[in-house]
């Protein structure tokens, strides 16, 4: 006769305590069933979990193995044969053939399409080469430093396509935007500081007695601004606009005796103030956080009738009066002859301001019209052309006046804009220092020749 369910379920406990010869009362083996098979069920799913575990183990060694081996046959195969790969390098014949025309150019002709001189050309190749030289891969060459540059100084020459140079160079469109990125970048962080800085020491006195020679005294340097043509930005567009209609950015900039720039300061959206580009800027800082608000040493001052006139700089009518920052007098303003003489000469003296600039547009054009380049790179590429154009006025790779002839061509499409002059200068002891200038003028002059 069958037994039921249950009457089988009482049966197992005493027989699996029997076979075990565990000496337990019969009522006890129902749960020492349960807990054996409790404890054989959570050995099995270790036992799984481990099995599991073991096999990720192994598939993880096995893809390392094959990733070694693979690596190991691309290196040997790598030094056994290194020739270059067409697949990974677009051959460009054009381009090779005007960079070889180019390396043979005389020095006019090397002039006159890179707007330096040969030996110029090498110096940046010098200084600059550790900077833009690329290293060498398995799948290409890179471009030597001396194309890099010259790719960036025509760039800078002309200002033209990207596509244009890509075929005149040899190499791809986007190419010749990261090379001419890279470049700047290398000239502003490489060559800025040791070519751009104000003059101090010995050149302190020389600019002095320069400024002197033109008849102006305690002058260490002329200040202006210009607007450099921009397209039109994506971002805040109408803030670009200058008083001419034009987007722009603005240079400010310092300029010595040389026609050299000592400070540079760009970037500013067209439709600011000259007064309120120089007081965002570093120059104005460096003069107002001092104790005595003078921007150069004022051992170099000199006294006059009780009056401390120090050094400083000459500006025009758009920017304020400082104790370092001297202007002329108002033309609206009925003048003595005395004031209209001191402006007159102030003037003069101011006009290697736009000397420096015509010739910083004339050699460099690309700051002479619309560039397409992002508005975040321009004041570096503002910056690089002041440095290159220092370069070149302290090497003596001379301006070429038939530079002048682009800047008169694209001067009727893009007019500077007129300055604003700044009417809110009171009575102050810049004007004191201005008035004593201005009345002892000859003899400031004639003081300053004895010493």
């Amino acid at each position: 006769m069958e037994l039921s369910v249950a009457e089988r379920s009482s049966l197992t406990g005493p027989l699996f305590c029997s076979a075990l010869s565990l000496n337990v009362p019969p009522m006890f083996g129902d749960d020492m069933l349960e807990l054996c098979l409790l404890q054989t069920a959570l050995l099995r799913r270790r036992r799984e979990r481990e099995m599991m575990e073991r096999e990720r183990r192994r598939r993880q060694y096995l893809r390392r193995r094959r990733a070694f081996v693979l690596s190991s046959i691309a290196a040997v195969l790598s030094l056994i044969n290194s020739t270059s790969r067409h697949i990974w390098v677009r051959y460009r014949g054009p381009g090779q053939n005007f960079w070889s025309t180019a390396e043979s150019f005389n020095d006019e002709e090397w002039k006159a399409q890179f707007r330096v001189s040969r030996a110029t050309f090498s110096y940046l190749v010098e200084v600059l080469g550790p900077a833009i030289k690329r290293r060498r891969t398995n799948y290409r060459v890179p471009i030597e430093p001396r194309r890099r540059l010259a790719i960036t100084l025509w760039w800078f020459a002309w200002s033209g396509e990207y596509r244009s140079i890509a075929d005149m160079f040899g190499v791809g469109i986007a190419t010749v935007c990261t090379i001419v990125r890279q470049v700047t970048s290398a000239i502003v962080e490489r060559l800025y500081d040791r070519f751009v800085s104000l003059p101090s020491g010995q050149r302190l006195d020389d600019t002095i007695a320069a400024f002197k020679d033109r008849c102006y005294p305690q002058c260490a340097g002329a200040i202006g601004g210009t607007h450099i043509p921009i397209a039109a930005p994506r971002n805040n567009p109408d803030h670009y606009v200058n008083k001419r209609g034009w987007h722009s950015v603005i240079l400010q900039a310092v300029v010595d005796q040389n026609v050299c720039f000592t400070d540079v300061y760009a970037g500013w959206p067209g439709s600011t103030s000259s007064a309120a580009v120089l007081s965002s800027s570093d120059l104005y800082l460096k003069a107002e956080d001092r104790p005595d608000g003078y921007l150069f040493p004022r051992e170099k001052s000199l006294m006059s009738e009780g009056v401390e006139i120090p050094v400083h700089l000459i500006g025009n009518s758009s920017y304020p009066l400082k104790p370092w920052l001297m202007k002329g007098y108002s033309l609206e303003h009925q003048l003595s002859s005395e004031q209209r003489r001191f402006t007159y000469t102030l003037t003069s003296a101011w006009s290697v301001v736009d000397t420096a600039f015509t010739r910083l547009k004339g050699r460099w054009r690309c700051l002479l019209k619309k560039s397409d380049i992002d508005i975040s790179m321009m004041s570096r590429i503002v910056a690089a052309c002041c440095v290159l154009h220092n370069i070149c006025e302290n090497l003596g790779d001379t301006f070429l006046p038939e530079w002048n002839t682009d800047i008169a061509s694209a001067g009727n499409y893009l007019r500077q804009p007129d300055a604003e002059p700044h009417e809110e200068d009171s009575y102050c002891t810049a004007e004191v220092i201005r008035d004593t200038l201005t009345y002892n003028l000859l003899t400031i002059l004639q003081y300053q020749t004895q010493y």
